[in-house]
């Protein structure tokens, strides 16, 4: 291996032995033995899954691989031979420095220990000294963010529990490379986001692989993609052109995306529109909104303790989601028109103070977003100690696949190359998209107009 190869994996190969009922299993253990000894032809009693088959590839220092395939693809088992969990049945594979692994929810947990026992018995298991658990014991608690319930045995813990508190343990270890499989998928939208903040944090001193089925999380955070497809190595390349072709080929063979079809009871407040914006709205909504695919999007109050940075001279001290007549909403409709509203308060003089938001999905990709800075250039917009300042932002909403987001928020002062922050809102709100009749893509933009016709 190379002074900055991490991972060198040769011909990996791995068979398992399928029997048909129990007791082919106690035939194949016995019968072979005794032809061995009679000189009798050997009789086998399983059948052979190979689920990986002649796998090679190296990890270099500094890379992030993600590696996609449908289930069954032998993702998991590759990762189980990298982290010294599961053996190979051929071919070897080396690794260098200490790894940190999250692999199937709660391993390297004992159901019966408590969390606080939990984070000694997994940290030690990866590597650390009983006095390095002791000092950074803090450190994951406050990561994990699970309250009295680290004191409580894990057997009593959620799926995003059990989450929260594996990875705040592995990203405290120091560990040279991260394993991450689709564990993260059952955290909440929030815990989501700063796992993949400190990923993408990580990412500047360590490698990581990264086990996904959202390929646009593999786009967004990787520097190079493997596709697996039973067992074997199908593509190895830059994440946009291997999931490209990924996803090229599951369509083709008829795979659908899914299209959540659950139905919301809750009466929504409307969001009122001149006869200018209704001449834009796409001509599908008034059939989708009468149906069980109309996106009904729940809106959450604002989290003024949300994970936040910044000087403060300056702070976001609400954030609303607004109609245009400036009635706060709880809930609104994909394809309509919103107003975010930001309110801050100076506790400096401002000279060109910006205010901006972002939304963004579970995986903390910013779908789309906006500033005050070009609305202001040509005007200044000063503001002194103690005022108030208010940004608005009013457009048209995206249709949101089903699944939770949030809106981040900042205030600064200077443009948008020489700045100060001020306070920026990681998750300032929430949204739950509840239902979509968006199949593919990250976000859905209303269309003005749909047609199709044969030419003649």
């Amino acid at each position: 291996m190379s002074s900055d190869t991490v991972i060198a994996a040769s011909a990996l190969s791995k068979c398992y032995h399928i029997y048909d009922n129990p007791r082919d299993r106690l035939k194949q253990m016995i019968v072979p033995r005794v032809c061995s000894l009679l000189g009798l032809r050997r009789r086998q009693y399983f059948r052979e899954f190979w689920a990986l088959n002649d796998v090679s590839f190296t990890i270099r220092k500094g890379e992030t691989v993600g590696i996609i395939g449908r289930n069954g693809s032998g993702k998991s088992t590759l990762l189980q031979m990298i982290c010294g969990t599961l053996n190979p049945t051929s071919g070897d594979v080396a690794t260098i420095g200490r790894i940190g692994a999250l692999l199937e929810l709660g391993s390297g947990f004992n159901p019966e220990f408590t969390g606080r026992e939990n984070v000694f018995l997994n940290a030690s298991l990866l590597g650390l000294t009983d006095q390095q658990i002791k000092d950074r014991y803090d450190a994951i608690v406050s990561f994990a963010d699970i309250g009295d319930f680290i004191n409580q045995p894990v057997k009593t813990y959620s799926s995003g529990m059990y989450v929260r508190l594996a990875f705040a343990v592995i990203a405290h270890i120091d560990a040279d490379l991260l394993v991450i499989d689709e564990a993260l998928s059952v955290g909440d939208a929030f815990f989501t986001q700063k796992c993949m903040r400190f990923l993408h944090d990580f990412i500047k001193r360590g490698s990581i692989i990264f086990v996904s089925h959202d390929t646009a999380a593999v786009r967004g955070l990787c520097t190079r993609a493997i596709w697996l497809d039973k067992g074997a190595v199908v593509m190895d390349g830059v994440p946009k052109d291997v999931c490209n072709r990924y996803l090229e080929a599951y369509y083709s063979e008829g795979g659908v995306p899914p299209v959540t079809t659950s139905t919301v009871s809750e009466e929504m407040e409307s969001v009122t529109e001149d006869a200018e914006m209704e001449a834009t709205v796409d001509s599908r909504l008034a059939f989708l909104n009468a149906s069980n695919l109309r996106n009904d999007l729940q809106v959450f109050k604002f989290n003024s303790n949300g994970e936040n940075f910044g000087r403060k001279h300056a702070e976001i001290v609400n954030v609303t989601l607004r109609n245009r007549s400036g009635k706060p909403l709880s809930w609104i409709v994909g394809g309509e028109y919103v107003v975010v509203r930001v309110e801050a308060k100076a506790y400096a003089d401002l000279t060109s103070p910006i205010i901006g938001f972002m939304l963004k999905d579970r995986l903390g990709q910013t779908l789309f977003g906006d500033n005050t800075y070009l609305t202001t250039i040509d005007r200044g917009s000063f503001c002194a100690t103690g005022e108030m300042l208010v940004a608005e932002f009013t457009f048209r909403m995206p249709i949101l696949p089903a699944g939770d987001y949030s809106i981040g928020v900042a205030i600064a002062d200077g443009n948008q190359d020489v700045h100060v922050q001020h306070h920026w809102i990681h998750d300032a709100m929430a949204i739950k998209s509840e239902t979509s009749m968006v199949a593919t893509g990250l976000v859905g933009v209303p269309m003005s107009n749909v047609s199709l016709w044969v030419e003649a």
